[in-house]
């Protein structure tokens, strides 16, 4: 005889078992065949000892969860779909990614409801990928921020540097190296800013790191951003909308060298200057320093080969000037000796005449006062003995003034010849070969040139 159901004011109760397997029977009636069923990763809930996952598998609407099934995948069929994931992907399974995944609809009476994941496609997940890449590039570009930080101007000289990256990752190791051990011996000076630089976790790492760069932007020149290779998925965070708008409104240069060649990640995009690998952003830098060596020594050069060309020029005006000046001198001087001459000439014939002319007289003095007493005649013999006497000294003094005035002369020449006007302890100052009689013919900037009685210097003029 069946045994009699219990029941409840009238109601029959029933077994926690009963509905349990009512519900497992309805269930696989009703969904008999697997589905394709599109999801995101929440947690993946991997278990190394056992080899099973139990992802946790959920919805979104907007930042809500709208529906949210566990999810299992056993040992075997992991191994196989990590593995064909990682292969064309990439990267492994993991978190926050979105997933079409091949699941049947199960239940159990001790474990509840469940997808049973059979396969993952992994050209789905890419094409996710693609989808919000292809949507943050653009919303920025709408934005009008798309080239922000491309625009910038990398200082000539980046020498301080705020790196973001992982101490023991490689490529910044790389990175360091190739800076510290470059054989110009050009010297840098990084700060690192330690991050998480794959994943979700990336997002939130690297732009804390950034603001926190923001904050000190004064002591940085540029920021840089590098780790190691990895596949596609691995890099979906550098095409987070959040990052990328960072990156692209980001007030100081930012290069990155993330490794990877295949595509350019939005982040890539909007930086500064993108190269694939760390060692190739060293390098970038390390030819700032080389493009300015050259531009130094193109100046320098051209500097050089302009003060050469001054200095002869200089040297050329200088003996024309000293050549002019001994001919001028040897005018002057040749002028003073025919005046000399000339006066000497003048004065002998005065004198001839006049001793002439008192000669005459005094003879026809003699002759009219023939008759006059001795003592006349020698009082006019004294007289004349006298007037010849101041004669003789009167041109002697002429001729002796002549000659000192030649002598003079001569002094002044030499003194206002230009070596002894430097040797008194003074200078000529000239701009553009010419001497300077006044400031006002200099303005800031002018490059003149002061010479001494021993050497000379070339200035500036600051006011």
């Amino acid at each position: 005889m069946e045994n009699q159901r219990e029941t409840f004011n009238g109601h029959p109760i029933y077994a926690l078992s009963e509905i349990a397997m009512s519900l497992h029977n309805v269930i696989e009636r009703t969904y008999p065949q697997p589905y394709f069923i599109k999801a995101e990763i929440l947690k993946l809930n991997y278990y190394p000892h056992s080899g099973h996952c139990y992802p946790e598998l959920i919805e979104k609407e907007g930042d809500k969860i709208k529906a949210e099934i566990r999810g299992v995948i056993w040992s075997t069929q992991y191994q196989q779909i990590n593995a064909r994931f990682k292969r064309i992907t990439g990267e492994p399974l993991r978190e926050n990614i979105s997933i079409l995944c091949l699941a049947k609809i199960e239940y159990s009476p001790k474990h509840g409801l469940a997808l049973h994941l059979q396969d993952i496609e992994p050209t789905f997940t890419l094409g996710e990928l693609m989808k919000n890449r292809a949507e943050c590039i653009e919303k920025l570009k709408k934005e009008g921020i798309f080239e922000n930080n491309r625009k910038l101007q990398l200082p000539l000289l980046p020498k301080r540097i705020a790196v973001i990256s992982v101490e023991t990752s490689k490529g910044y190791s790389d990175f360091i190296t190739t800076l510290r051990e470059n054989r110009d011996g050009y010297c840098f000076e990084t700060t690192l800013f330690p991050s998480i630089l794959q994943g979700e976790k990336a997002i939130t790492g690297i732009t804390s790191q950034l603001a926190a760069i923001e904050n000190r932007k004064a002591d940085f020149d540029c920021v840089v951003i590098v780790r190691g290779g990895g596949g596609d998925v691995g890099l979906s965070c550098y095409d987070d909308y959040q990052m990328a708008h960072m990156v692209a409104t980001y007030p100081l240069p930012v290069l990155t060298g993330i490794g990877h060649s295949t595509n350019l990640t939005v982040v890539d995009m909007v930086a500064h200057t993108h190269k694939i690998t760390p060692t190739e952003v060293a390098y970038t830098l390390l030819q700032s320093f080389k493009n300015f060596d050259e531009i130094v020594e193109t100046c320098r050069r051209r500097i050089a080969d302009i003060a050469e060309k001054r200095i002869a020029k200089q040297k050329l005006e200088q003996t024309l000037v000293e050549n002019r000046f001994k001919q001028s001198a040897s005018s002057l001087l040749q002028k003073q000796r025919n005046t000399l001459l000339t006066i000497s000439q003048n004065l002998s014939l005065y004198v001839q005449r006049l001793t002439i002319e008192q000669h005459n007289l005094l003879n026809n003095f003699a002759k009219s006062v023939s008759r006059t007493a001795p003592q006349h005649v020698k009082q006019q013999q004294e007289r004349l003995s006298d007037l010849s006497s101041q004669i003789t000294i009167h041109s002697g003094r002429l001729l002796q003034n002549a000659k000192q005035s030649l002598t003079n002369t001569e002094e002044k020449i030499a003194l206002l010849h230009p070596d002894n006007i430097l040797k008194r302890g003074f200078s000529i100052t000239m701009k553009d070969g010419k001497a300077v009689m006044k400031t006002s013919e200099l303005k800031a900037g002018d490059i003149i040139r002061t010479r001494f009685y021993e050497g000379e210097t070339e200035s500036v003029v600051k006011s």
